[in-house]
């Protein structure tokens, strides 16, 4: 789709229609319809499972003529076209000029992904075969530390899709872990993750993985040169690092200078994104947690949802479904922001992972060819595992002035063997969606009509998704994550955005290489090299870091 005026997404027939029809939806309230006849029927056909997992969109304003409208304009916008070139290897990347093949990372022996230079499943083999090898070695003790010692503490190091991917996944999956072996993250350039780990470590059974794609990440490599120092004056020797770090790089020979074997760089394809690289050697940390056969399951899962969303017509296929639902509130009812509600605190860490796969993908205000959007693109993306959440932000779901549309995950049998608790937390879950659609009075006969009365009032009418899963296992668990980043591919095609590049962090990187120095040494501060408001706060700055020194 190009953005002429004639042919611009928000002057589709389709969109169009969808504006029209919302005017129509607006004036009906979500519990009529559940109160009228055939309420069953509505649940049966907006329900759908796949790869394990079972969305539940009936508590939607939506009805069978929003799903079609939605559907057109998923057709209109080449969704299917978009996905089928994504599969193929072209580069979809625009601006980087490269695939976009995460795809290929997780596809079974047999299945072949090509970019346009070639094969690349070949690669992709051949890196989880070597990441085996060494996980394996780790967890079997055979891998030792420069003293003899077994390795009792991976530390990994990295930061974004390094870290967010890995961390998140460890926490949830951790009944599946090594016991034997405790994990550590460290992200922040902020010394404090650093300070508060370094006192648990042991220098002599520890392995720290760094990930950074160039070697040069500047939280990842300042992070790793101190722990590198750590080591160091912990009776490691110099010639012995190499046995307590391997890198996950791209650039072996600066991970070589760094003192890491390049038999121990884990590398992988220029194509594969960040926030989608869990499943690459940036999944390395998981597979030392996790092992090999539980994180082939994690691999498995996806593949097993990228299946449905290739092969299901659009119509019957969740992730263009969650995609065309959340257009729908973003677009059409200006829903600024959704919020993440799972209902287990293994998936505490869901809600981060998603905000840097949603914001940092679909953060954007200029299409595919150079014009500016005129459509709202990426919601805000919030949340917290319940039923924490109902004790700090629920209040405002259901009786807030802003839309906010909610994406509950249940998991049925719980990970823990503490059944009460279990049955109470799936009851919170469900009355969640059931009060925010029924909405309801808690006023006494006393209150009726008085100012208590409206207080205690809840208007509902208030959407939400609920996705069940039936166990937290390392292959529903991919099959979630391949769900959200269909999701977000889908609404990129849509919204006519490149969802694979960052510019916007880039440019944060970039000035920070400038400001630096600056706070290194302030006859550095050259007047006029920032707006007056830098400026000022450059020099606040180092008036006290250069008195404590």
């Amino acid at each position: 789709m190009t953005s002429s005026q004639s042919d611009r997404l928000d002057r589709t027939p389709a969109w169009q229609a969808l504006t029209e029809h919302r005017t129509e939806i607006d004036t009906q309230h979500m519990r009529d319809w559940f109160a009228a006849t055939g309420a069953a029927d509505r649940v049966e056909r907006f329900s759908l499972s796949a790869a394990g997992l079972t969305l539940d969109y009936s508590k939607n304003r939506i009805n069978d003529k929003t799903l079609t409208l939605l559907t057109q304009l998923a057709r209109d916008c080449n969704v299917a076209g978009k996905r089928d070139a994504m599969w193929r290897g072209e580069h979809v990347n625009v601006t980087e000029d490269r695939a976009a093949l995460h795809v290929a990372l997780r596809a079974p022996a047999g299945v072949t992904f090509r970019d346009m230079q070639g094969d690349v499943s070949g690669m992709v083999r051949a890196s989880l075969a070597r990441m085996r090898t060494f996980a394996d070695a780790v967890r079997d003790g055979k891998w030792r530390g420069a003293t003899g010692k077994r390795i009792t503490k991976i530390v990994n190091i990295g930061i974004g899709g390094s870290d967010l991917g890995p961390r998140m996944v460890c926490d949830a999956l951790a009944p599946f872990g090594a016991p034997h072996l405790s994990m550590h993250f460290i992200a922040n350039i902020d010394p404090t993750e650093l300070a508060r780990a370094l006192p648990t470590l042991d220098a002599e059974t520890t392995l720290v993985v760094v990930c950074s794609k160039t070697f040069t990440t500047l939280e990842t490599m300042t992070n790793a040169r101190t722990l590198r120092t750590w080591f160091l004056a912990n009776g490691i020797p110099e010639a012995a690092l190499g046995q307590h770090f391997v890198a996950v790089s791209n650039d072996a020979d600066a991970a070589a200078a760094f003192g890491i074997d390049r038999d121990h760089v884990f590398e992988f394809g220029e194509w594969v994104g960040g926030r989608y690289s869990l499943w690459s050697p940036v999944g390395l940390t998981i597979m030392l947690y996790l092992g090999p056969k539980h994180f082939d399951a994690l691999l498995a899962g996806a593949h097993a949802m990228d299946t449905h969303f290739r092969d299901a017509p659009l119509h019957a296929n969740m992730p263009v479904l969650l995609a065309l639902i959340g257009i729908w509130y973003r677009n059409f009812f200006d829903a600024q922001t959704l919020s993440i509600a799972p209902y287990t605190d293994a998936l505490l860490r869901l809600p981060p992972y998603l905000q840097q796969l949603d914001m940092e993908s679909n953060g954007k205000s200029v299409q595919t060819d150079g014009e500016p959007v005129a459509w709202q693109t990426a919601p805000v993306i919030w949340g917290q595992p319940g039923t924490n959440g109902q004790h700090a932000y629920f209040q405002m779901l259901h009786q807030g002035t802003s839309l906010v549309p909610v994406d509950f995950i249940a998991v049925l049998e719980p990970q823990y063997p503490f059944p009460e608790h279990h049955r109470k937390l799936l009851a919170n879950c469900f009355a969640q969606s059931e009060a925010l659609l029924q909405g309801g009075s808690m006023a006494t006969s006393a209150q009726a009509g008085g100012p208590l009365a409206a207080q205690r009032c809840f208007e509902g009418n208030r959407p939400s998704n609920t996705l069940l899963i039936d166990a937290l296992t390392p292959e529903r668990l991919g099959a979630l994550i391949a769900l959200y980043e269909h999701k977000v591919f889908v609404q990129a095609a849509v919204w006519n955005i490149n969802p694979f590049d960052q510019w916007g962090v880039e440019l944060g990187k970039t000035l920070c290489r400038a400001i630096e120095p600056e706070l290194a040494s302030p006859d550095a501060l050259t007047p006029g090299a920032h707006d007056a408001s830098t400026e000022s706060l450059i020099r606040r700055a180092n008036a006290v870091i250069h008195k404590r020194r």
